[in-house]
């Protein structure tokens, strides 16, 4: 039997709607598990605005994996504005995180796992952040799990026989290409005429993605004296 990670996402308005979201993460490599899906839209073809560093091509992959499987989602916030607000609750394995919060920050953390386990080769370093997935978080918070999940990373390297990277240079060469995927598929969702919710959600993960090689080294300096028992 299939064994998962299940992350649950639900938006209550003040009106008492919900909507809710089951994501299932296979437990082996985190992948997004989702239904076959016969009906994704247009704008999720691979060849409609396809990201310029995007490295699949069309005969093997005719959707964007990112598109397929964000398109159910980003129709169900098709009337819903990015300032408009709702209590959102995120359940995981270890404990439930709840926030009254925009829809701009409430959606933002679920397109993230989305887009980070869905098959793209662009997003695939960040996948492992989504096993312990804080949403919500802020700057400082997303900077220090990221520099932490890059120097895991290394160990593993290592472990495996290949060479480590201790420096921060390969973080900030990962989040250069996430930069540059997040603002062309941001091209994508406006020229599907996507909600600006769904696209506000998507220029607050850029903002991430610019600011986290930059906030890094100056939140290294400012820990450090955290670590002194590190240092004797």
């Amino acid at each position: 039997m299939a064994d998962y990670f299940k992350i649950i996402y639900e938006y209550k308005f003040s009106n008492n709607t919900l909507k809710r979201f089951d994501l299932l993460l296979d437990k082996e490599n985190l992948a997004l598990v989702s239904g076959k899906n016969d009906n994704s839209p247009a704008w999720a073809r691979l060849d409609f605005h396809q990201c310029t560093n995007c490295p699949l091509n069309t005969t093997l992959a005719p959707y964007c994996p990112v598109a397929a499987n964000l398109s159910g989602i980003t129709q169900e916030f098709s009337g819903v504005t990015a300032a408009d607000r709702a209590t959102v609750t995120v359940t995981v394995k270890e404990r439930t995180y709840f926030k009254a919060t925009s829809i701009q920050e409430g959606l933002s953390p679920l397109l993230g796992i989305i887009m980070t386990t869905s098959g793209c080769p662009v997003m695939e370093p960040l996948k492992p952040m989504v096993r312990y997935h804080l949403p919500f978080a802020s700057l400082d918070e997303t900077v220090f799990r990221m520099v932490s999940l890059f120097l895991v990373a290394q160990v593993i390297r290592g472990r495996a026989g290949k060479e480590p990277e201790w420096d921060l240079e390969g973080l900030s060469r990962i989040y250069a290409e996430v930069k540059k995927l997040n603002k062309d598929f941001g091209q994508r969702m406006i020229a599907a005429a996507r909600n600006d919710a769904n696209v506000h959600a998507l220029v607050k993960l850029n903002v991430f993605a610019v600011m986290v090689p930059v906030a890094a080294e100056n939140m290294l300096k400012e820990i450090t004296p955290y670590f002194s028992s590190y240092l004797k």
